[in-house]
């Protein structure tokens, strides 16, 4: 059973999310929180899995609140809900910590599928929501700069995989690309991780736009 918290100020969309993931037998909402503050405090009360986060709240955004709800060792996840007017907002949590991010519209489907690929210690970040989000920070990144040091680290072949995560591709979509093993992708990605001080696919995608190892125009 997945331990779900909703965090958002709009009671309606609190209700609509809990309506979806209560219908499903292997997830359980054990939360809610209409600000960051109040997350904050909740998580330190009550068993939570994945937290799925609204960035724009009164007492405390989201943002600050996913800070410090993943600076917590064996703390939950969270997943950041936004729109598309709210771009700067998502980059910003996915520094703080934040596994990903879900449109607030996204079906029904695709929010379990989210949740329980977070859950399972993968991150969600969309191709197509990426290069948008990131987009909005090109004149923000470099455009050109010197390769950091620690990626003489990694073998040709994790830098192969590096990119292609940063493009948003999955691991079965990288497999593909690069005629491997899904395993082998895995096991790549784990040293790159590991080598990089990196927790997760969200951080390599933030490391390799904000480093210019990968740009927004790049991202095709």
């Amino acid at each position: 059973m997945i331990r779900v918290m909703l965090v958002d100020d709009q009671e309606l969309l609190r209700t609509g999310f809990r309506m979806v993931l209560d219908a499903h037998p292997g997830i359980e909402v054990v939360a809610e929180a209409g600000n960051g503050a109040a997350a904050v405090e909740a998580v330190r009360t009550v068993a939570v899995d994945v937290v799925l986060m609204d960035v724009r709240m009164p007492v405390m955004d989201g943002v600050e609140a996913t800070r410090l709800i993943c600076s917590t060792a064996g703390g939950p996840r969270v997943l950041i809900l936004t729109t598309f007017d709210l771009d700067d907002y998502a980059f910003a949590a996915l520094k703080a910590g934040a596994s990903g991010f879900l449109l607030k519209d996204v079906p029904p489907a695709d929010l379990v599928s989210a949740i329980q690929s977070v859950h399972s210690g993968d991150a969600v970040v969309a191709p197509s929501t990426t290069r948008r989000l990131l987009e909005r920070f090109a004149v923000h990144l470099p455009s050109a700069v010197a390769e950091p040091a620690v990626l003489t680290g990694l073998t040709a072949r994790e830098r192969e995989v590096l990119v292609l995560v940063a493009r948003g591709l999955s691991n079965t979509e990288i497999a593909g690309r690069l005629e491997l093993a899904e395993a082998t992708v895995k096991t790549h990605l784990g040293r790159i991780l590991a080598k990089l001080s990196l927790r997760d696919r969200a951080q390599v995608v933030v490391y390799a736009y904000e480093s210019g190892i990968v740009t927004p125009h790049s991202a095709d």
